[in-house]
C-alpha cells in the first residue's frame, strides 16, 4: 500500500512539477497521437513532425523518471522544443512503467517500439531514411540498451544516440557523485536506489539476466553508433555517465561529451529553459543536423 501511494504521488508530481515549468499543454490533446504495434501490444506514443525532417533522421525519444514517474505529457514542452530546434521529427515512447511492469519491460518495449517503426519508417513522414535514439536519465538508459539489443537489420539504420545524464549502472557499484550528490537537489542517491529497486524488483543486480540493465558493463559497446552524451555537475549520476562516454570512447565509438557543472540532474527535460536547458539543446540540434 505503501509503495502504491508514493507511486501515486511521485507521478503527480512529476506531472505538475513539468507543466509548472514549461506551461505545457495537454500532450493528449494535441495533434499527433499514434499507437505502435509490438508483440505484447499497442504502445501509445507521440508524432511531432519537424520542419525539415525529410533532411534529418527520426528521433525516438524515450522520457526519463527513473522508469517509475515520467509519461508523454511529462516530456511533451522537451520532445517539441527538440523537434523544433533540429527540424527532425520525433516519436516520444510510452513505454509501460514500474513497478507494476518490472525489468526487462521497458527494455523490451522500447526495443518493439523502435523495430515497429523501423517496419514502417515512411508511416511517420520523410525522413532522410535513419534513426537517432534520444532520452533523458533512465530514457538515456534505454536508448543504450535499445541500441545494444538492436538486430543486424535495425542496427544500421540507428545513426546515433543523444543520451541526457543517463542512467547506465546500479547503485550497489557506487560512484563517489553518489556520495557528494547524495542530497541537496531533486534527484537524490535515495531516489535513484528507489527508482533501481523499483524496475528490478527482486531480480540481483549481479545475476546473468540482469545484466542488460547496465550498460556500462556491456561487452559490446564497440557494436554502438555515434553518441553525444552529456552530465550535470550536481547530479549523482555525474561520474557513471563520465565513465560511460569513457567506455565509448575506449570502445571506439564517436562521443561528443558536455559537461555543465552548475547544473542538477533534470536540468535539460524537467526544470524549465535555463540557460544550459539552451545550451544542451542547441547542441543536441546541431549534432542531430549532422547525422
Amino acid at each position: 500500500m505503501l509503495q502504491r501511494l508514493k507511486v501515486s504521488f511521485f507521478r503527480k508530481y512529476y506531472r505538475f512539477s513539468s507543466r509548472q515549468a514549461w506551461h505545457a499543454p495537454d500532450v493528449h490533446a494535441s495533434a499527433g497521437a499514434l499507437q505502435l504495434p509490438t508483440s505484447a501490444g499497442p504502445l501509445r506514443g507521440h508524432l511531432y513532425r519537424g520542419a525539415k525532417s525529410e533532411e534529418r533522421p527520426l528521433i525516438v525519444y524515450f522520457h526519463g523518471g527513473g522508469w517509475v514517474i515520467g509519461d508523454l505529457q511529462t516530456h511533451h514542452a522537451y520532445c517539441q522544443a527538440l523537434c523544433d530546434a533540429s527540424g527532425a521529427s520525433l516519436v516520444a515512447v510510452d513505454y509501460r512503467l514500474a513497478p507494476e511492469h518490472r525489468f526487462p519491460v521497458a527494455q523490451d518495449d522500447c526495443l518493439a517500439a523502435t523495430q515497429a517503426i523501423f517496419e514502417s519508417l515512411s508511416d511517420f513522414g520523410p525522413t532522410n531514411g535513419g534513426i537517432v535514439l534520444a532520452g533523458d536519465s533512465a530514457g538515456g538508459h534505454l536508448s543504450l540498451c535499445t541500441a545494444l539489443a538492436a538486430d543486424d537489420r535495425l542496427r544500421p539504420l540507428i545513426k546515433g544516440m543523444v543520451l541526457t545524464y543517463p542512467v547506465v549502472d546500479h547503485y550497489s557499484r557506487p560512484s563517489l557523485s553518489y556520495v557528494e550528490c547524495a542530497k541537496g537537489q531533486a534527484l537524490t542517491t535515495d531516489i535513484m536506489r528507489w527508482f533501481w529497486d523499483s524496475y528490478l524488483g527482486d531480480t540481483d543486480p549481479e545475476a546473468a539476466e540482469a545484466q542488460k540493465a547496465f550498460p556500462l558493463r556491456s561487452g559490446a559497446l564497440s557494436t554502438l553508433p555515434p553518441a553525444i552524451l552529456c552530465t550535470a555537475g550536481r547530479d549523482p549520476l555525474r561520474d557513471e555517465g563520465m565513465a560511460m562516454a569513457d567506455a565509448l570512447r575506449d570502445a571506439g565509438v564517436a562521443v561528443e561529451q558536455e559537461h555543465y557543472p552548475d547544473s542538477e540532474h533534470g536540468f535539460a527535460c524537467s526544470m524549465g529553459p535555463t540557460n544550459d536547458y539552451k545550451a544542451w539543446l542547441s547542441r543536441c540540434a546541431d549534432w542531430i543536423a549532422k547525422r
